[in-house]
Parts: structure tokens; sequence; C-alpha cells
């Protein structure tokens, strides 16, 4: 046995690193880890749910909406390439309720939890009579729903389960690069799905070509404003401090609220604790700040005017008149999709279409151009420069 190559049974993985052998037999480290409770594959969904939605959609939403539901009409399954603020969430709801008429699991997953938790009441908002849950980490006493939002990592205890599984922001840590979490997918879908993205790679493209699925692009937002443009700015790592501090102080002064994202939590650390001996109504959030939701909550409320960050708030946060700054942008953890999905914060409201985002480096490295150039190619698509 120990000299054959093992393939685990459950999520694929071959690497030897991560198999380990017990009386002789195999067993894979990789996933060993994901146990507990699985979902009644019996339970009975709610058909009379139906989509109630406050705000109507936008032609080429509608038309995508329309696109997505005749897709999976044909057993296909879809990827939305949709620009950052297009509303693709919005996309998928009318799907979801064709789903559920039916009698089919819906569920919507994504890899972060903090996504999941905003996601729950706009799902509950669009579908008043739906049971809807939310099932991450600790978060798992009640599995079944007539729409089940969840993290990546709990797919494992919905195999064969969904008729209609969305994966929301597909390029993002940890479902990235993940065998394991990609298997859990996989084997959790006994229908379609839906692949959601602002930054599809030519991998995840391939991919969808290859089970014969069908691309849907929007580049558009949904109030038919461009993507605010990037300004790249050199500083020496002598001034960079100063260079944040002056552009923080600027936009708070128009009475702006201000994101400050860094590559590292060592780094966040460090210009927080340098900023705020001049700026109050400040704080540092990241994956190990046990505050973050309450501090996320405050900036939302307006109680905090700015928030230094890790790429935790890089996707799925909304706020009105957001103004980004990216310290250290030619770290080598940002890579030009990651440069534009937190450009990508900027702009997103109906009343506050507007607003600037930098970024600063010692370099201008080729991801930064490249993030830049993108979101212009985009607004050109759009047909908006």
């Amino acid at each position: 046995m120990m000299g054959k190559l093992f393939i685990c049974p459950r999520c694929g993985n071959s690497d030897p690193r991560y198999i380990g052998y017990k009386n002789g037999m195999p067993y894979c480290r990789a996933c060993i880890g994901f146990q507990g409770r699985k979902a009644d594959i019996g339970f009975c969904v709610n058909q009379n749910t139906s989509l109630e939605l406050k705000y109507p959609l936008s032609e080429k939403q509608k038309e995508i909406s329309d696109s997505v539901v005749y897709a999976l009409s044909c057993h296909k399954n879809v990827l939305i390439h949709a620009v950052t603020g297009a509303g693709k969430t919005e996309l998928v709801y009318r799907a979801m309720e064709e789903t559920l008429k039916k009698g089919g699991h819906v569920g919507f997953a994504t890899p972060r939890k903090d996504v999941v938790i905003d996601l729950l009441p706009r799902i509950e908002e669009a579908f008043p009579k739906a049971r809807v849950i939310a099932v991450y980490g600790e978060h798992n006493s009640k599995l079944e729903g007539d729409i089940i939002t969840l993290t990546t990592h709990q797919l494992y205890r919905y195999e064969l389960f969904f008729d209609l599984l969305i994966l929301d922001e597909i390029d993002a840590f940890p479902y990235k690069g993940s065998v394991v979490l990609e298997s859990f997918f996989k084997k959790s879908i006994r229908g379609n799905y839906v692949l959601l993205s602002a930054t599809p790679s030519k991998e995840d493209i391939e991919k969808i070509k290859k089970d014969n699925g069908v691309i849907l692009s929007l580049y558009e937002r949904y109030h038919h404003a461009p993507l605010p443009e990037p300004i790249i700015r050199q500083v020496s790592w002598l001034s960079s401090y100063y260079t944040v501090y002056r552009l923080l102080k600027e936009l708070l002064d128009e009475n702006k609220p201000v994101f400050v994202f860094v590559p590292t939590i060592a780094i966040g650390y460090r210009l927080y604790c340098f900023l705020k001996l001049f700026l109050q109504d400040g704080s540092f959030v990241s994956s190990e700040e046990s505050t973050r939701r309450i501090d996320i909550e405050k900036f939302k409320n307006g109680d905090l005017k700015y928030l230094v960050t890790t790429s935790i708030l890089e996707r799925g946060v909304t706020v009105r008149n957001l103004q980004v700054i990216v310290y250290n942008a030619d770290h080598e953890l940002y890579d030009s999709a990651a440069l534009v999905q937190i450009a990508g914060r900027v702009g997103r409201k109906i009343d506050a279409k507007t607003g600037n985002v930098y970024f600063l480096g010692e370099e201008v490295t080729e991801q930064m151009k490249r993030a830049k150039e993108e979101i212009h190619e985009y607004n050109k698509k759009a047909g908006l420069l």
C-alpha cells in the first residue's frame, strides 16, 4: 500500500505530503479536519417562495439575468464575469427563484465568512418568504433552509445536495488554489452551478469552456458610471508614512470615509500606530482582530472615519462615498486582480458614483500598471469613455 499512489476518494488529494498511514492503511491529512454533521438531502423547500426585489434591474442586468435562467434550463453551467459594483448577486436571483419553484435546493457559497454574514440580510430582503440560513465556522447548528448561504469550507456537509449552487468570488483566498475546497464544491452539486467573479483567471475561463458552460460578461455598473481609475504615485520609503497621512487627512477634511489597504498585518499595525498619533476616529482591522465586525459597523455608521485594513475588506463591503488608499501597492502579495478588487470598493452607490483610488509604492510594478489598464479597458468596453 505504502508504495502505491493514493488518491483521496473524498477530496481528490494525491500529494504524498498530506497522505498518512495507520496500520498500513492510507488516510488523507488534507481533508481529515472536515468532520461533522451532514445536511438532510430529503429536506423539502418552500416552493411558494417568490422574488420581491424592491428596485428594478438595469437593461443589461436583466439581459444577463434572463441569459442565466435560459442557460440553466438547458442544463449548462455559467460563469458571470461582471465588474465590481455591477450587481452580481442580483443577476442570479431569478435563477434562484426558478429553482425554488421546482422544489430544488439552492446554495450561495463564498470563501469568506464576513461576506456570508453581509449576504444573509440582502437575500432575506429579496426573498422574504424563504427560510434563508447562514452556515459558517461555528455557526452550523442549522444546515437546511430554502436558501443556504455558506462558506466554501462548509460545502463538505452537502454532498450531492444542491440543484443550483452559486459560487461568488471564485478567485478569492482560501478557495483559490485549494484542491480540497474545489472538490467539496464539485461533490455538493447534483444540478448546475453559476460562478461569479469580477476578476476571473484564464484558468477559470478555460475550465468553464471545457465544461461546455456559458460565459456572460457585464462591464458596466448598475448606475452606468465608469469604474474609478487608480492614481499611481511613486513614493520613497522614507516619505511613505507622511504621504499616507497627508492624503488621508485631505480626504477626512472633506468628510469622506477612507479605507487604507495594507498587504500584511504587520505592515498595517505599524502604519496604524503612526496614523493614530495624528488622526483619531480610526481603527485597524484584520483577520486576527476580534473586534473587526464591531469596527466595520462603527465605520458604516460614521462613528469611525477611516480603517487601516488587510485584504479582508477588499470584497463584499459597500460604503457610501468611500475613498481608497493602497499602501505598499508594489508588494508581491498584490497582483492585478487584487488591486482591481480593491479599487472596486469606490463609487458603488448610486448617489456617490465617483471617488479616488490611490496606489502608493516605492516602485510602479507591472501588476499596478496592469490593474489600471484593465479598469480602463472595462470602461471602454462599457462604452463609458
